[in-house]
């Protein structure tokens, strides 16, 4: 899902990782080869470099070489030797440069350049990784969006978890972000919910009334009963039976979305705009929208239904928006709610559904196209499930009560950190098995414990040196003596952290940053008990502070990406 919207001069402004610096430049080379006739016109395109499979065929390669070779009518491994000799000029940069098989181009880059990536996070700090991809781009996210007829669940957690971390990573990389939350407050569920209360708070003075089949009936509904009972007494029992079920609907309603809003302050997860649905219809919204796509001809009657010709647009079939009854499908509020966010002015629009909206992509995506929105403007993505285990055995999620595990009592067991980490172990349309025994162990096999104890083992090496007189200081500090082994591959894994922002921004997939955190907290582990700090070698003690302290940099930064924070002390 690569997004290119982009222009050439701003993409390149905008690759401060390694990688991508290093793109821009095979980049830049292959052009000035076409403009002094080293290579023919025609042959010039857009050429990325990859990480190769083992590190013996150098730091990244290219098989630029091979894309050119019919354009310039040559052997591949020709063309690879034309580019070879331009690239081997950027002495600064490449340490050597390699021809490898048919074509591929290996580049190794100079110690050198990788050991300035300290100063760039030592100047930098909270802003290293970030860059300028987005351009400044609108985009809007709405995610969570759960229904005000009930608590958050462990689900919408899962939810609220990669909406935030995806828009933390979208401003990091340039966007202009708006989290929204869509307050679905009208229809079929918030009559169902009103209905319910009051059956409750009837029950409450001993009144003998059936339940409604589909009502809500978790516990947290006689809650809301009980505390209509103490505010307003009997006084709801003499009222008219519209008039009760109104209040009822009402207070409920607000009471369920303070707590929904509660749970999400406490997930440390904030909305920029709550968009209420019968805005849509205050404002004569939906009408709007539906005469419009009937003036475009898109909007049929059939069999006494009014009919949206989604196929037109990609869609399997055409959609129902208004039914034989009537009454109107959810699909029409939510077209007009996306014509209203396309005037806001979002370049991208990206929602985050249950997985369970897997078929509602397509229509909604068409519904889109008919209203004039760009092809690359709208973006689902969907969540898949949470299965909760302790000790290996599956957690009931739910029963015929109604009950059901709460984000709150998640929160409460783990808490905020782990919770929000361990919903982003996996790819959000990955089936996910949280573990709430691991979630809270403190040891080497939770993750995020495991992360965060990287983070304060640092600020601990630190304070060790500092009662010693050192500190991270670059003046004088012989950097080189971190251009080999052990170190080197430290500095190559923070070099990594600005493309990884970019990627997981440009493609839509805020879980990569979990993955490098805990890969970086691995090499880390691994490189201190491997390797002393703080030793009588006087200069290297002082460039590998420089390192931890890098080091420490980032997994703080790519942690607030996450939401997470990052202890001094554990």
């Amino acid at each position: 899902m690569g997004m290119h919207w982009v222009n050439e001069e701003q993409t390149i402004q905008a690759r401060h990782g390694m990688k991508e610096t290093i793109a821009a430049l095979v980049n830049k080379t292959i052009a000035d080869l076409v403009e002094q006739g080293g290579l023919p016109p025609g042959s010039r395109s857009d050429f990325g470099v990859s990480l190769p499979t083992n590190k013996q065929f150098g730091d990244f390669t290219t098989n630029a070489a091979m894309i050119l070779a019919s354009a310039a009518k040559r052997p591949p491994r020709e063309v690879a030797q034309i580019i070879q000799a331009a690239l081997q000029a950027h002495s600064d940069t490449f340490e050597r440069v390699e021809i490898a098989g048919p074509g591929f181009i290996n580049l190794f880059i100079h110690p050198r350049r990788w050991v300035g990536v300290l100063g760039e996070i030592r100047e930098r700090k909270e802003a290293y990784g970030n860059g300028t991809f987005g351009a400044g781009k609108k985009v809007q996210i709405e995610f969570v969006s759960a229904n005000p007829t009930g608590p958050l669940h462990v689900g919408h957690g899962r939810g609220a978890a990669v909406g935030d971390t995806l828009a933390r990573i979208l401003e990091a990389a340039g966007f202009d972000v708006q989290r929204e939350y869509y307050i679905n407050d009208t229809g079929n569920q918030m009559n169902m919910l009103g209905l319910s209360v009051l059956c409750r708070y009837r029950q409450l003075f001993g009144q003998d009334v059936d339940f409604p089949e589909n009502g809500y009936k978790g516990e947290y509904i006689r809650d809301i009963a009980q505390e209509l009972q103490l505010r307003h007494g009997d006084a709801l029992l003499s009222l008219p039976h519209e008039e009760a079920l109104a209040q009822c609907r009402a207070y409920a309603g607000e009471t369920i979305l303070k707590g929904i809003k509660d749970d999400l302050a406490a997930f440390n997860v904030g909305f920029d705009h709550w968009f209420n649905e019968s805005r849509l219809y205050q404002e004569n919204r939906l009408e709007e929208t539906l005469a419009r796509l009937k003036a475009q001809d898109l909007i049929y009657d059939h069999e006494g239904a009014l009919w949206f010709k989604s196929s037109s647009f990609g869609d399997e079939k055409d959609r129902v928006i208004r039914k034989q009854d009537g009454s109107l499908t959810y699909f029409a509020p939510d077209i007009a709610y996306h014509q209203d966010k396309l005037e806001r002015g979002f370049a991208w629009i990206i929602d985050i559904w249950g997985a369970d909206h897997h078929g509602y992509v397509a229509r909604m995506r068409a519904a889109l196209a008919a209203l004039g929105a760009p092809d690359d403007c709208f973006h689902a993505l969907l969540i898949q499930l949470v299965a909760l285990v302790r000790s290996g055995e599956p957690v009931q999620m739910s029963t015929r009560s109604g009950e059901f595990v709460t984000l709150k009592e998640i929160l409460d067991e783990v808490g905020k950190d782990a919770a929000r980490y361990f919903f982003m172990m996996r790819r959000c349309d990955s089936h996910l098995v949280f573990d709430l025994e691991l979630a809270k162990k403190k040891g080497e096999e939770n993750p995020v414990y495991y992360i965060q104890y990287a983070h304060a083992r640092i600020h601990s090496i630190l304070r060790k040196a500092a009662e010693q007189g050192l500190t991270p200081d670059p003046d004088g500090a012989d950097l080189m003596l971190l251009s080999r082994g052990d170190d080197l591959e430290m500095v190559k894994l923070l070099g990594g952290f600005p493309d990884t922002i970019l990627g997981a921004a440009a493609d839509l997939e805020p879980h990569r940053i979990a993955f490098y955190l805990l890969d970086l907290a691995t090499a880390f582990h691994r490189f201190y008990n491997k390797n002393k700090v703080i030793s009588d070698d006087y200069a290297l003690t002082r460039a590998r502070l420089i390192l931890i302290d890098a080091i420490r940099q980032v997994i703080a930064n790519g942690l607030a990406l996450m939401g997470i924070s990052a202890p001094e002390t554990m």
